[in-house]
């Protein structure tokens, strides 16, 4: 009698649209795997006796093997709702997460990982089509009311726990839209704003209130606040971006990346431009100063807008292809990574150093001067050396400085009552997210400094925790 031999199931990407598709318009980039695929993804999982996709790597602690269970055996309902039960928006990171959680599957160790932020996306995604998810009945059960400055990734998180527990929260934002860093910094093709807008509509259905336009500390005191709200949630993110102070850099059209981003999505937004915000690349030269998702993303922008050449530059070297030594599993992967932007065009460069800037008689900036470096190791660390006869130069009519953000900057609430901040300007905070004055919590990139996502989120989730045990 023959053998049975096991099928081995490999994984499966869902992969993108077309690149000439694409790039007509600014809607997401990414397909979705049909059911029977996603079933077969979601057998792949071992059920490990120790998760180290949810007890080591995801920052929100998902549920993941026992999730991915459930969708193997087509149970997608309960799928949902035991994804709900750790994480408020798993549409927003389903689409924009690198997945820690799959750079620690115990699979990946001899294969590829499981396709968990894709499952993931489709559990969600089958639930607002199947109209699983839909405004609760949430009976506002406690007099205190909570406000919630910012409406990011974790003031969103927390206002989404706190209306779940029964204040009524409010939460205010400077931008006329709601959304922070997911409105404005993340393109359209990676997240549609529609799909912000169906859960912040969702969330205004069950009681929550945004005051958007409002720069708090400026246009209502703090002194209101405190009449009227009896605790506060900062939330507003990590705003200083790192500047590359060079020869040149006054000059005209040198920009922070995320002002190109931040124009685009208004102009999908509809909202109105001033003629400073008005960034585009139509026609230009345009180089990426920063070799991060923030880089990758305004070559993407740049590519749909008609840019006539595009260059990223990062200082780092390439990273390899697969793990090296000193960074085995259970760490998170440091390999290259090839977006969808990269795909699409432009000319990426490693181990380069900006040197100077240089204009024309209008002031105006025409090229970017640059030479590479050599990584050498000095007392126990990296530094980059300049490589002598390596000095090149590209023409450049815009350049986007993509280095990331040095802390949360100033905050007019913050600055008006004085909230002590820790040596690197953010918000300090104990353990229980209060902040210097009683009553005034903190959560995500503001206190905890520039990082992931579904890190702000999660800590967004603690916060709300803190504040119902505070008034409680």
């Amino acid at each position: 009698m023959a053998k049975e031999t096991k099928q081995i199931i490999r994984r499966r990407e869902p992969g993108y649209r077309s690149v000439t598709e694409r790039l007509k318009d600014f809607d997401e980039v990414e397909r979705c795997l049909s059911d029977d695929e996603l079933v077969l993804q979601a057998s792949r999982c071992m059920s490990c006796g120790t998760p180290f996709c949810h007890a080591y790597a995801c920052p929100l602690a998902n549920v993941i093997p026992e999730t991915n269970e459930l969708v193997a055996n087509g149970r997608w309902k309960e799928a949902l709702k035991l994804l709900l039960s750790t994480h408020p928006f798993p549409e927003f990171t389903a689409r924009i997460c690198p997945a820690l959680c799959e750079g620690s599957c115990v699979l990946g160790i001899n294969e590829e990982a499981v396709s968990i932020r894709h499952i993931e996306k489709a559990i969600i995604e089958k639930g607002f089509e199947k109209g699983w998810i839909k405004p609760r009945p949430l009976v506002k059960k406690h007099r205190e009311k909570v406000a919630v400055i910012g409406s990011g990734p974790s003031g969103l998180a927390a206002a989404e726990i706190l209306n779940q527990k029964g204040y009524e929260v409010t939460v205010y934002d400077k931008a006329l839209s709601p959304g922070g860093l997911l409105m404005y910094g993340i393109p359209n093709f990676k997240l549609n704003k529609q799909i912000i807008w169906r859960r912040i509509n969702l969330m205004k259905e069950e009681g929550v209130i945004f005051e958007g336009g409002i720069a708090v500390g400026e246009d209502i005191s703090f002194n209101y606040l405190k009449r009227h709200f009896a605790a506060i949630l900062l939330a507003g993110g990590a705003e200083e971006p790192r500047d590359l102070i060079i020869p040149g850099r006054n000059l005209k059209g040198i920009h922070f990346a995320l002002d190109l981003l931040k124009a685009q999505n208004k102009r999908i937004l509809g909202e109105p431009l001033t003629a400073e915000e008005d960034i585009n690349a139509t026609g230009k030269n345009v180089v990426v100063i920063g070799g991060g998702d923030t880089g990758s993303d305004c070559i993407g922008t740049a590519i749909r807008q008609g840019a006539k050449a595009i260059y990223q530059m990062e200082i780092m070297p390439r990273a390899p292809e697969k793990r090296g030594e000193g960074n085995a599993w259970p760490l998170w992967p440091v390999v290259d990574r090839v977006s969808s932007s990269h795909q699409e065009g432009g000319t990426r460069h490693w181990s380069v150093a900006t040197k100077e800037f240089s204009g024309n008689q209008s002031n105006e900036v025409v090229k970017v001067h640059c030479c590479e470096v050599d990584w050498v190791e000095e007392d126990g660390s990296l530094t980059p050396q300049r490589i002598d006869n390596t000095d090149f130069a590209l023409a450049a009519d815009l350049v986007l400085l993509s280095l990331g953000f040095s802390g949360p900057g100033p905050n007019p609430l913050a600055d008006a009552i004085g909230l002590a901040r820790d040596e690197r300007g953010n918000i300090l905070v104990d353990d229980r997210h209060l902040t210097s004055v009683d009553g005034i919590f903190c959560a995500g990139d503001i206190a905890r400094g520039q990082s992931l996502v579904v890190r702000a989120m999660a800590d967004g989730v603690q916060a709300a925790a803190d504040i119902d045990k505070f008034l409680r």
